[in-house]
């Protein structure tokens, strides 16, 4: 069977690019394959084999969040000053080390040991290999990260069916694969990836920071597009419950990720190539790629506390979920591609820290915001409540980005000089 001309075209992508930026791309699918093969069966570990409180739960989930979300920017620094590989290393060590012990451990010390560590490897390497990844790349970014999103969503749909198996032999036996999988992650980046000659700062840390924080164009930027992320978020909270809801069928709610790597496979590539050659701007496809999330939530509406549950009613909420994720595969490589350009190359590292710090909280707020309209419509209010509130999430973000753009605050990269090269066959 031929597979798909977008899929087969894939591997030809990846090798135009140079080995660190291949060995990346694979790094992503081995980190989310990871992560999610464990974190989201980490909840009911902690509840149903350890007994645990539902505050003791909270306590060790919500560490592991505020460690990754309010440390970001400390990673963002320590690749700009120590060189991105040093610091997509640590973070590998470190998420290995945070595994293992959620593996080992049955108290609540270790536990909460195991999840602080967890959060901090986060917080290093995710600024870290976008990074390495944004200088690697040179003026093709954009298809980089598109290519770095596409590896992101495989792995994020490889994990939980791998976690569900693993699972069969206990959690025991998921944590210790998982921290096997960043134990080979940290030994084939200190291997094979190379060093980059990093140079002296030109100032301090808080320097930086404020530097990168005081920038009126980035700080409107970073909140104009936190709506994105806070929209993506409700994969996690909105969507599955609603498949749930108008279903009955929990298991269904897998259909959700499958959309995403099926799109991502399918399309993410071809989608960012055509729009780069289109022009016309940079912010203007990350405005249309938001207003595109925001409308996905309109076909569930359709469908929420339309009665009793019925298998046919998934169907509009995987149309939503397939607009979600189109929206996401327009915005995101853009949005990734945009924020180094706001200034010095030397605070790559530290924009993308801080950007990412921005948007995790505003995610967690936006996902309190949501999680209160679904309380709302549980209660009786409108089913529709939470639906929409995401709609105008998405159109509000979608016009503060539009608004961006056509005052000329946001840079625009240089266009690829070429295109990208043929791959050659190398000798190993």
């Amino acid at each position: 069977m031929r597979l798909p001309a977008a899929v087969h075209g894939l591997p030809a992508a990846v090798q135009g690019f140079p080995p660190a930026v291949r060995l990346l791309l694979v790094n992503q699918l081995g980190v989310n394959t990871g992560f999610y093969l464990l974190v989201p069966y980490l909840a009911v570990h902690l509840t149903d084999d350890l007994g645990l409180s539902a505050v003791a739960v909270g306590l060790v989930l919500g560490l592991r969040n505020l460690s990754q979300q309010g440390l970001f920017l400390i990673g963002g620094s320590a690749a700009d000053r120590l060189g991105a590989r040093g610091v997509i290393i640590a973070g590998c060590a470190l998420r290995t080390l945070g595994f293992g012990l959620f593996a080992l451990g049955d108290g609540l010390p270790v536990l909460v040991a195991a999840s602080v560590l967890s959060g901090l490897a986060g917080a290093l390497f995710n600024p870290a290999v976008r990074t390495y990844l944004a200088q690697e790349a040179g003026d093709r970014k954009a298809e980089a990260f598109a290519l770095f999103q596409v590896f992101a969503t495989t792995g994020a749909l490889l994990g939980p069916l791998l976690g569900s198996l693993l699972l069969l032999g206990g959690f025991r036996t998921a944590a210790v694969t998982a921290a096997a999988v960043f134990a080979l992650l940290t030994v084939a980046q200190a291997a094979v990836l190379p060093a980059r000659p990093v140079p002296p700062p030109a100032g301090t840390v808080l320097g930086d920071w404020r530097e990168a924080a005081a920038d009126p164009r980035f700080a409107a930027f970073a909140l104009a597009t936190a709506g994105l992320y806070g929209l993506e978020s409700q994969l996690y909270l909105l969507l599955p419950h609603t498949v749930r809801e108008v279903t009955g069928l929990p298991g269904a709610v897998g259909l959700l990720f499958v959309v995403g790597t099926l799109a991502g496979l399918l399309g993410q590539l071809r989608l960012t190539r055509r729009l780069t050659a289109r022009g016309g701007g940079r912010g203007r496809w990350v405005a249309a790629g938001i207003a595109l999330a925001g409308l996905g939530f309109l076909p569930p509406l359709l469908v929420a506390g339309a009665g009793e549950p019925h298998p046919a009613r998934l169907l509009p909420v995987l149309v939503g979920v397939l607009l979600l994720y189109a929206g996401l595969m327009t915005a995101q490589p853009f949005v990734m591609e945009l924020v180094p350009a706001f200034g010095r190359a030397d605070l790559t590292g530290t924009r993308y820290g801080l950007f990412h710090a921005v948007s995790g909280v505003a995610a967690a707020a936006i996902g309190v915001g949501v999680g209160a309209a679904m309380d709302a419509a549980a209660r009786g209010g409108p089913a529709w409540l939470p639906y929409a509130c995401c709609t105008a999430l998405g159109l509000a973000s979608a016009l503060a980005v539009a608004l961006l753009h056509r005052r000329g605050a946001l840079p625009e990269p240089p266009a690829p000089a070429h295109e990208a090269p043929r791959p050659r066959s190398e000798t190993r």
